[in-house]
């Protein structure tokens, strides 16, 4: 009886040519891709009809009238910005928004002076916005919606709170997630709530991103509510795998055309590298290695070179906070997801970094494509994430 063949993969990791893996007939328990999407007008179309489905909230067109100043705030990597923007505007225009009364926000405030109070929190302690959204009569909230397996979840991006926040609201997050990971997250759930309410927000447009950038699907309504049904639209970047693998061999998705505030801390490909061994580490063996293929155009700082040499990392978490460098903070976040997420399997890296540095690092350094291929058809069993930094996936 002649032996099943396992299908050639080809994995685009952004070199020149698709990396070829042939894994062994029978040991590739999964090849995980996320959903297909659109682009250009067929993007502007999907977005006009969640714009104009009033499943979750009114049609964005009965949420203006004529003479209304309406702010398009942009939070975080917005897929496909330049035809989202135009089809809420062309929406608003209908509702009788001149265009002159329309802005668009993608960039967090930089002085306090461009910040107004809008509300207290919980602990009675007030919480400032972006003067353009506290004084429109409309705020239309648009967000990519994603998923973030270093924090077990969906992603900080995407929000009102603290993108569009005075520096020191973003600073004080990053420097809960460096001291307390992701039991920081119900107090900034919490906060992103109360924004969104105290601001008065009913559109809300939640995006959920396809391969390479594009734009699967569309979801808008009251913000709960769009945030919920962008859940179950981002269900393709959940795949379920069978069993755990030996080996998982993870991509990185390309950066989107990002919006200057990007997320809580910075975002960058470390951060991606970070997201993408996270979903990696949830379908690998304990013991099991995970290679990571793509690009890094920022090397690891201090913080994560020391934890990686030896150094406690609760202890240079705690010195980075002390320091009360934002960079130096925010990297100790990182490093710190990162290293609850890698545990004890091994990562080799197939990426822009040098040998010598991932030696250093006490990773293993893949010197081709040949290498990663090898690896694929020698592993005794396999799964194969494509940009693995915007899945959560599942062993059944």
């Amino acid at each position: 009886m002649a032996t099943r063949k396992t299908p050639l993969i080809s994995l685009d990791y952004g070199g020149d040519e698709p990396l070829p893996l042939a894994p062994r007939a029978g040991r590739l328990i999964a090849d995980c891709r996320g959903p297909e999407g659109v682009t250009g007008d067929a993007a502007g179309r999907l977005v006009a009809e969640a714009l104009a489905d009033e499943t979750h909230a009114p049609r964005l067109a009965l949420h203006v009238v004529p003479g209304d100043r309406v702010v398009i705030a942009l939070a975080g990597d917005i897929p496909e910005r330049e035809a989202v923007v135009l089809a809420i505007h062309r929406c608003l225009e209908v509702g009788g928004t001149a265009p002159a009364d329309i802005t668009v926000v993608d960039t967090a405030p930089e002085q306090d002076a461009d910040t107004a109070y809008l509300a207290a929190d919980e602990e009675g302690l007030p919480c400032y916005l972006s003067r353009l959204l506290v004084d429109a009569d409309v705020v239309v909230a648009v967000g990519g919606f994603s998923w973030d397996a270093s924090l077990a979840g969906r992603s900080l991006a995407g929000e009102l709170w603290p993108t569009f926040s005075r520096p020191e609201s973003r600073q004080q997050l990053v420097c809960q997630l460096a001291r307390r990971g992701r039991l920081a997250l119900p107090t900034w759930r919490t906060a992103m709530q109360q924004i969104d309410w105290s601001l008065g927000v009913t559109a809300g447009l939640r995006l959920v991103a396809g391969r390479h950038g594009t734009l699967a699907a569309a979801a808008f309504g009251l913000p709960a509510a769009a945030r919920q049904a962008a859940r179950q639209l981002a269900e393709p970047w959940r795949p379920i795998v069978d069993r755990e693998a030996a080996v998982t061999i993870a991509s990185m998705s390309r950066p989107l055309a990002a919006s200057a505030t990007g997320g809580p801390g910075g975002a960058g490909r470390l951060d991606a590298a970070g997201r993408a061994v996270a979903a990696a580490a949830r379908v690998t063996h304990d013991d099991g290695t995970i290679c990571l293929v793509g690009h890094l155009a920022a090397e690891p700082g201090i913080i994560f070179s020391r934890w990686r040499q030896g150094a406690p990392l609760q202890g240079l978490v705690r010195e980075a906070v002390a320091t009360k460098d934002q960079q130096l903070i925010a990297e100790a976040s990182q490093t710190r997801l990162f290293a609850r997420a890698l545990g004890d399997r091994r990562l080799v890296l197939l990426t822009d970094m040098t040998e010598t540095l991932a030696e250093d690092l006490e990773f293993g350094y893949a010197e081709s494509p040949e290498d990663v291929a090898r690896l694929a058809a020698k592993a005794e069993s396999l799964i194969v994430l494509h940009e693995a930094d915007l899945m959560l996936p599942r062993v059944r």
